[in-house]
């Protein structure tokens, strides 16, 4: 069973839900880690499910799920994101979940964050939306915007935004070279983020601390694929099968 489950009962009325699971150039997990810190955004649930290694993640000695969901009330802002991939074959059920999260809580956006490969960086944020209307509004705010008018969507994002019959959905992709984690890549989702969500953070911190960001949500990554390399290895027959 899939599910998002909060600890305590939360009015969560017309926030905007940001996924931000990791993908080709860790946006999502970037702009997540960086924004929860400044923001202090409150620890408030988690997503859970069968499909997910079995891993506690341990934050200043205190264990969490890995993958969690917090919340700034000023903002009225929600991050969902984890410390595991995502498996392709996962995102179906993740999304429906999501989705059927939004739609019970009167949530009034979800945006979904990643990165587009691309061969030069042009700091540029493309957005497509189930609704027109918010990403022409971004674009008039912010000159780094454009909108995707043909293309290809895949993974989470693109299945939210093909599904979401009752919810907002807005797909923000982010160029990056999928050969290299460059924390500048979350500078523009975050400035094409405050375009849609009234946020304000200052991205001057950002730039100090961009080496600090990167390294830390990489070691998170790679600390959980190893933990759950080392579980699949411990669940590996160690001796003769007695059907052989």
């Amino acid at each position: 069973m899939t599910q998002i489950t909060l600890f305590k009962k939360e009015n969560l009325e017309k926030y905007t839900l940001v996924e931000a699971f990791p993908g080709i150039g860790l946006v999502g997990p970037m702009v997540a880690s960086y924004i929860v810190e400044k923001l202090k955004m409150e620890y408030i649930g988690y997503l859970d499910s069968a499909l997910f290694p079995p891993l506690a993640a341990v934050h200043n000695g205190i264990p969490m799920y890995p993958a969690r969901l917090y919340k700034d009330e000023k903002s009225k802002l929600l991050v969902l994101t984890s410390e595991f991939t995502i498996e392709m074959e996962d995102i179906k059920e993740i999304g429906d979940v999501i989705l059927d999260f939004a739609k019970k809580n009167n949530i009034q956006k979800v945006i979904s964050i990643s990165g587009l490969p691309s061969e030069s960086i042009t700091n540029t944020a493309y957005m497509v939306s189930n609704k027109k209307n918010t990403v022409e509004e971004a674009m008039k705010k912010l000159n780094t915007i454009k909108e995707i008018e043909d293309g290809i969507v895949a993974g989470m994002g693109g299945y939210l935004i093909t599904h979401a019959n009752d919810v907002e959905v807005i797909a923000l992709l982010v160029e990056v070279n999928p050969l290299i984690t460059d924390p500048r890549y979350a500078e523009t989702a975050i400035k094409a983020l405050s375009s849609i969500v009234n946020i304000k953070i200052s991205l001057d911190e950002l730039e100090r601390e961009a080496k600090l960001v990167e390294s830390k949500v990489k070691k998170m990554l790679k600390d959980a694929k190893d933990a759950h390399q080392h579980y699949n290895r411990l669940q590996e027959p160690t001796g003769p099968s007695p059907y052989a």
